[in-house]
């Protein structure tokens, strides 16, 4: 897994657009008077969702003025969580999950996958600039290992010819359908549930 690293090449200029000024004021609003600069990463979520997926430092410099927070400790939370991404990435944002669960479920045989089809190393965007790729830690889908996460959505129960699929259909700009790929509803048993039957809010 690489260290965290910015990005050499930093845009001038970075504001909310209209909608993420109410959609951050709207977060601000919800903190105590004296605790609004909890919302700082919310905001840098916001940040990373405008700006293609990435955050660049002229971006924090913006959020530390939005709450009025030294600009420090917006970089120090920025840097600190990985699902912040501090350089850019693909289109196609592929997290793949290696943690001890999916490791042990063959979490490696899927970063041999991306390696093959995307790039050589994490971190680094595909030739054709569609996708990119990065080891997380555990991204809270044990159960379903092993799992990788493509931009917001979750990809479970995978081997690597099922992502060989999944890359396929991005590189045709096809979304794929997100969840288990064994066909489980959720985390339920490996062959269905036997208990709860009846409840159907089970």
């Amino acid at each position: 897994m690489n260290i965290k690293k910015i990005a050499k090449n930093q845009p001038k200029n970075f504001e909310f657009n209209k909608k993420n000024i109410e959609l951050a004021k709207k977060i601000i609003s919800n903190y105590p008077e004296e605790k609004q600069q909890s919302a700082v990463m919310a905001l840098l979520y916001l940040a990373q969702r405008q700006n293609n997926n990435w955050i660049p430092l002229v971006a924090m410099k913006y959020i530390a003025k939005f709450l009025d927070m030294p600009y420090i400790k917006v970089y120090e939370v920025a840097t600190f969580y990985s699902m912040y991404n501090l350089t850019p990435v693909g289109k196609y944002f592929f997290q793949v999950c290696t943690t001890t669960p999916c490791m042990i479920r063959g979490a490696y045989n899927l970063v041999n996958v991306c390696k093959k089809r995307i790039s050589e190393n994490e971190g680094e965007i595909s030739k054709d600039g569609n996708s990119s790729w990065m080891e997380v830690e555990c991204l809270g889908a044990c159960v379903n290992a092993p799992m990788i996460q493509i931009n917001e959505n979750y990809f479970e129960d995978l081997d690597p010819e099922k992502l060989e699929k999944i890359i396929d259909q991005t590189n045709q700009n096809e979304a794929p359908k997100p969840g288990s790929y064994r066909g489980r509803i959720n985390a339920e048993p490996e062959n269905s549930r036997k208990t709860l039957l009846g409840n159907k809010n089970a």
